[in-house]
């Protein structure tokens, strides 16, 4: 592996393998382990400490880039059937793991209602796509901020006999991640995910929590993890499959 061409710009870098340019974006942390993920988009994310060598990364993704590529490959098995939306009715969408059609309809009101197994979106005029997309999103963000605290106050308990103080929660657009814990205790989760199912918002939210007590990834916080959720991987290899 060490014949790999590699070209570094800053904080991200390209690696050659089989006629394939895999761009990596490295991001320092106050870590002591470093850690390669491959994001459902394809992105190749490196979290390295603050004292790593730019070469000593390369030199771990270059003995890592096989199993890169192999995530790279299964990702995009995925990708061509997600369609983008068209928010028109027969569309169908997501909502907890489960496919729902869109049907719209005028009416003398700008509503979201999930009814017999559709998204029933009415509006005061024609509802037009960007009208739906509109209310959804707002519908959408409505439900995660219900769900995601209820789920959250489910799992506080198991974390106050450690001394963990509550996160505050805040909910945002993420591109990349589904959920991030500040050092700060703020508890951000991605609205799109409240289109995966109930035991995947579960898995990220216990895992941000377990951040409460190990700052990093570190077998410690598996252990955790694994202690309050033994099929984690099952729900995160889910969620990663989502398609949204």
């Amino acid at each position: 592996m060490s014949g790999q061409p590699i070209t570094e710009q800053g904080s991200a870098f390209h690696i050659r393998y089989g006629g394939q340019v895999i761009p990596c974006q490295v991001l320092y942390k106050a870590r002591k382990t470093m850690e390669i993920a491959v994001h459902p988009d394809g992105q190749v994310v490196i979290t390295a400490p603050l004292s790593a060598e730019m070469e000593m990364i390369q030199d771990r993704v270059r003995k890592r880039v096989r199993w890169i590529t192999r995530q790279i490959i299964y990702f995009q098995q995925f990708q061509p059937h997600t369609p983008p939306r068209r928010y028109v009715g027969g569309e169908t969408h997501l909502y907890l793991g489960r496919q729902y059609q869109l049907k719209l309809l005028q009416d003398d009101k700008d509503e979201v209602k999930l009814i017999q197994g559709r998204f029933l979106i009415t509006s005061r005029n024609s509802p037009k796509p960007d009208k739906a997309r509109q209310l959804l999103e707002q519908w959408y963000l409505l439900k995660a901020r219900e769900k995601y605290a209820e789920i959250l106050a489910s799992r506080l308990p198991e974390f106050r006999r450690f001394g963990c103080k509550e996160p505050r929660l805040q909910i945002r657009q993420m591109k990349t991640r589904w959920g991030s814990l500040s050092p700060g205790g703020v508890l951000t989760l991605n609205r799109d995910l409240i289109r995966a199912p109930r035991e995947c918002i579960d898995y990220v939210v216990t895992h941000e929590l377990c951040h409460l007590k190990y700052k990093d990834h570190s077998t410690a916080f598996y252990k955790l993890l694994e202690q309050l959720l033994p099929d984690w991987e099952k729900r995160k290899h889910r969620l990663e499959c989502m398609l949204v």
